[in-house]
């Protein structure tokens, strides 16, 4: 039996080898495309058993599409899949499936911000940029003296834990389904005593309707004064409107985004000669204490291949009836 397969998104500087390859392993044809899937270029799955994407958003009238040209199984390169519609995909009887890479990519990605934000980093590069190699306001602090709250210990959130426990500094904990193996790192406590205690507070965990923005004007509130806020999950986390209010009135004293909201149809494209609707974007970027960049924390050599592979791999499982360890829905 055929496998065929659509792949739209597919960059053509790092994908397209690693896909014939994994493509050729696997024995699997592929159609591609390097644009995101719509109602438009969607004629492209016709035939094809499945279609395999990254972060663009599939609504109902895509998925109903999609399911009237015959594919039943969509895969997602990335961990998340918030930006499916898993009720419509269910309902015209399409399986989901994501392709977890490993953890080290994102963590290690965390900790560089952590430190780029408590450092003051942004400051330094732009004014050696200037030639201005002053020290007035770029006095940093050091990581054994901060206490770093991470939220999600998840196998991304765990790394961070591992990474940070190197530094000296005091590791608080939070998540619905504790781990044995964090608590040697790390104290789990509520959600209102990471507010309160931690100087550094870092995001891991999926995007779900109950922590739509988790982080908000009342929570802002209940954090220390000057606190880091780091986020390499999910924009949506956190209230973007809420966070430039904080930033402005210098509650929040840095900030560290690789992820923001709306960002769908922004990130991964050249927009340079493009005027920007974004303006929450644009004003967070003019912060010289908020680093932001386009949710690329993930973006290794070994993400690459690893995702590829696994998307293609699940695939091939789906269409044999095969267990799927990659299937979400």
């Amino acid at each position: 039996m055929e496998i065929k397969v659509a792949v739209y998104n597919m960059r053509p500087f790092d994908e397209t080898e690693w896909f014939s390859y994994y493509a050729k392993e696997l024995g699997v044809t592929l159609v591609t495309c390097p644009d995101a899937p719509d109602l438009d270029n969607a004629s492209l799955a016709q035939g094809c058993l499945c279609v395999d994407i990254i972060t663009s958003p599939i609504d109902r009238e895509l998925m109903a599409r999609f399911a009237a040209l015959g594919v039943k199984y969509l895969v997602t390169r990335t961990i998340g899949y918030d930006h499916i519609d898993l009720k419509a995909a269910k309902e015209y009887g399409i399986r989901v499936g994501n392709a977890p890479y490993g953890p080290n990519g994102v963590a290690d990605y965390t900790v560089m911000l952590i430190l780029m934000s408590i450092r003051r980093m942004k400051q330094i590069m732009q004014r050696t940029q200037l030639q201005d190699y002053t020290l007035s306001g770029i006095q940093g602090r050091e990581l054994k003296d901060l206490t770093v709250g991470v939220i999600g210990t998840g196998r991304i959130g765990r790394t961070v834990i591992e990474n940070l426990s190197g530094f000296g500094c005091r590791i608080l904990a939070c998540d619905l389904y504790e781990n044995e193996a964090v608590k040697e790192r790390a104290v789990y406590v509520p959600l209102e005593e990471i507010w309160k205690q931690a100087d550094v507070i870092t995001l891991h965990m999926p995007l779900t309707e109950e922590n739509y923005h988790l982080i908000n004007a009342s929570t802002i509130r209940q954090m220390k004064d000057g606190v880091v806020l780091v986020n390499t999950a999910r924009g949506a986390l956190i209230d973007s409107d809420a966070l430039i209010d904080a930033v402005e009135q210098k509650k929040v004293g840095a900030a560290a985004l690789d992820v923001v909201e709306k960002e769908f149809g922004l990130y991964y494209y050249d927009h340079k000669n493009d005027i920007l609707t974004n303006r929450q974007l644009s004003l967070l970027r003019s912060f010289p204490n908020v680093t932001v960049s386009h949710h690329m924390a993930f973006y290794t050599d070994n993400e690459v291949k690893t995702v590829i592979r696994d998307s293609l791999d699940g695939c091939v499982r789906f269409s044999k009836g095969e267990p799927n360890p990659w299937e979400v829905g």
